[in-house]
């Protein structure tokens, strides 16, 4: 009972984590210590596991694709997206620099945590921690596109999305942005249910996460100290995107006047800039990154990883 709580309140924080741009579900499944155990469980659902399943070998099929922990932690993912999707637009529009402030501590941490697991530092890990660094960093400077409600491109959000929140570092939610759905599916289509754009979004998510899972797993198994650097990489890449003060840069058209969806102005992506003063509201952010700080450094402490072997 006590792991299958822990691993729900996993896939919360994974949940949670996905809804904000700029931060990687993926992150905190590496510092928790599933991360791994994710990878291959997604990995085992093949076509061998889904005979076993017409088969109506339900629990040979449970056990050979680690089904129940999948639930635990998938409960926990939607749990948060369903409750905190609303919370977070709230937050977001009455206090944006107290939760990007929080949110870059718990990934300055995450950057360290990761990136001590490397075993061995190799000049192939080295140039893996660059590669990774400057690619995070060249997806923020990356111009979003247009809303796309067509059925197939919602599908490649959902494929390019999931694939973006496996990976530490590459906010799912961020790379919805720059393909133009953002707010049609992480804020609207959920807080509606609108189910006609969460279904081919839901389609592609799953047909990402079995074949990607597949290509990491294999990238873990043969270059894991390399793999482990690159997603470091692209944690640290992303500090960028959580820097507390920003300017938001608006979407115009084209005749030059910002663009105004539901009654307010669509970001087209924030550009970083350093506090002017040092009151109240700068002490409270530098107290809320610390807090960020220190909640990684809880969590790496109270998870010794037992759920990481199965």
């Amino acid at each position: 009972m006590k792991e299958s709580i822990l691993l729900i309140m996993k896939g919360v924080a994974m949940g949670a984590a996905n809804i904000i741009p700029g931060v990687s579900g993926g992150t905190i499944a590496l510092i928790t210590g599933i991360f791994e155990r994710l990878i291959h469980a997604f990995k085992s659902i093949n076509p061998s596991a889904l005979r076993l399943l017409l088969q109506g070998n339900f629990k040979l099929f449970a056990l050979q694709t680690d089904l129940w922990f999948l639930v635990k932690v998938f409960s926990g993912v939607l749990i948060a997206i369903l409750s905190l999707a609303r919370l977070f637009e709230i937050l977001f529009t009455l206090y944006p620099v107290y939760i990007w402030a929080y949110f870059f501590g718990l990934i300055v941490a995450s950057v360290y945590f990761v990136g001590v697991t490397v075993q061995k530092w190799s000049l192939a890990a080295f140039i893996s921690l660059v590669a990774g660094a400057t690619l995070a960093i060249a997806i923020t400077f990356m111009t979003p596109a247009a809303e796309n409600r067509n059925f197939f491109y919602l599908m490649v959000c959902g494929v390019a999305a999931v694939c973006s929140m496996i990976l530490p570092g590459i906010s799912g939610s961020f790379v919805l942005i720059l393909m133009g759905n953002y707010q049609l599916v992480a804020i609207e289509a959920i807080n509606n249910l609108d189910f006609s754009i969460l279904t081919p979004v839901l389609f592609g998510m799953i047909i990402g996460l079995i074949l990607f899972s597949h290509f990491l797993s294999w990238l873990f198994k043969r270059y894991k100290d390399p793999t482990i650097a690159l997603l470091t990489g692209f944690i640290f890449g992303s500090l960028g995107v959580i820097w507390p003060w920003k300017e938001s840069v608006f979407v115009k058209d084209q005749f030059g006047e910002i663009l105004i969806k539901n009654g307010e102005s669509v970001v087209e992506r924030y550009e970083m800039i350093l506090p002017t003063q040092f009151g109240p509201t700068e002490i409270m952010a530098v107290l809320l990154m610390l807090l960020g700080i220190l909640t990684i450094w809880l969590i790496e402490k109270s998870a010794s990883k037992p759920t990481e072997k199965h």
